[in-house]
């Protein structure tokens, strides 16, 4: 099949590659990088009806103009598919927007990161069924076997991606709070060791596991190099935002993501709070900024 890619960075420049692998021909547009077009609109002319435009792009405001720029070259009959990290409700909201002018909208969470073009992505696809059907090659070609499914109508998608980003939150977390127990016990842990073994028979086995073992043997045991600072890219809030509105207790994956913004406090104003209080009812001892330091 024919489609235009647009946003080529470290995951759309690998699907379209893998795409091309699997014999499709695939145009692209990413004013970073060397392109096939130079524009969205050059882009349309090098594809054939019904066009199919994927964008591969930072969800929010780059997300949101880039469909505006396809939305104004499309036609009846094509099809656009976010791969993005997109909220589902904006996925929702694209969707009815395409469909007034007869353009179908299709919302592809995608999760394999770096490693898809070997491996293969997992495609979580919401979006209605025919739309779906038409353009169902290219995501079995990006998949690995049984790594792809239509999921649902518009939205659920980048719904399930949420909630598969919250719960990985949760994962990367518990991993890193047990290697750091580990580290800090009285006993000469390899961690780079413990790593390995565990991936072989252990019931926290994991290609999480897998890639922290990998971590571990490029960077050492210490990870001495890397800043212990976590961003989040939103899924995990909107995890939690949707659990709060369902009424689900997620106290795990919450866990994990305030651990993240702890992890960017270079100190926490919330400890001084703690420490005068206790200072105040309980003549507790404080330390201060210099006793902290040395």
């Amino acid at each position: 099949m024919k489609l235009g890619m647009i946003g080529l960075g470290r995951m759309g420049a690998r699907m379209a590659e893998r795409l091309r692998r699997a014999g499709h021909d695939v145009a692209t547009y990413d004013p970073q990088v060397e392109s096939s077009a130079s524009s969205v609109a050059e882009l349309a002319t090098q594809l054939a009806s019904p066009r199919i435009f994927w964008l591969m792009v930072p969800a929010g405001e780059i997300t949101e103009s880039t469909f505006d720029a396809v939305l104004a070259v499309a036609s009846t009959g094509d099809i656009v598919i976010d791969g993005g990290n997109s909220n589902f409700r904006d996925s929702q909201a694209r969707a009815r927007r395409a469909a007034e002018q007869g353009v179908a909208f299709i919302d592809a969470g995608v999760s394999g990161g770096v490693w898809g073009l070997d491996n293969g992505y997992c495609l979580m696809v919401g979006g209605d069924r025919a739309a779906v059907e038409l353009v169902e090659p290219i995501f079995r070609d990006l998949a690995p076997t049984d790594g792809y499914a239509h999921v649902g109508t518009a939205g659920a998608g980048h719904f399930a991606k949420m909630v598969h980003n919250g719960i990985e939150y949760g994962l990367m977390q518990a991993y890193a709070e047990g290697f750091e127990v580990m580290r800090k016990s009285e006993f000469d842990f390899d961690l780079h060791e413990v790593a390995g073994i565990w991936r072989y028979g252990s019931v926290v086995r994991s290609w999480l596991l897998d890639l922290l073992h990998n971590a571990f043997e490029q960077e050492g045991s210490g990870l001495d190099r890397i800043k212990g600072y976590v961003e989040d890219s939103g899924e995990g809030r909107w995890t939690i935002a949707e659990a709060i509105a369902e009424d689900v207790p997620v106290p795990v994956i919450s866990a994990a993501l305030f651990a993240r913004f702890a992890s960017r406090e270079d100190e926490s104003y919330a400890a001084k709070v703690n420490a005068a209080l206790r200072a105040q009812f309980g003549g507790h001892a404080v330390k201060s900024n210099d006793e902290a330091g040395s």
